[in-house]
């Protein structure tokens, strides 16, 4: 039987992304945070992390999630070593 659902892309991955997008957008709304300062935000994190550890900065992922009625700015810094 033909899939409808997967010849217009509407299987369950790009509906979970879409929906992530969306979350993301209105979290960045209700913060008052546009992306343009998340990405400052993230090129501060790399600039001061930097001092003490080493990292690859490519794999660093800053994001805003609600939590108990809260913004929570969480960063996520694989770690290659510590700086001596």
């Amino acid at each position: 039987m033909f899939d409808f659902r997967k010849f217009f892309g509407l299987d369950s991955g790009s509906k979970d992304a879409a929906k992530e997008r969306l979350r993301l957008v209105l979290i960045q709304d209700r913060a008052s945070v546009s992306q343009e300062t998340l990405e400052a935000m993230k090129r501060d994190l790399i600039e001061v992390i930097s001092n003490y550890v080493e990292f690859d900065s490519s794999e660093l992922e800053v994001k805003m999630e609600t939590q108990k009625e809260k913004i929570a700015l969480i960063a996520s810094i694989p770690i290659a070593d510590t700086k001596k």
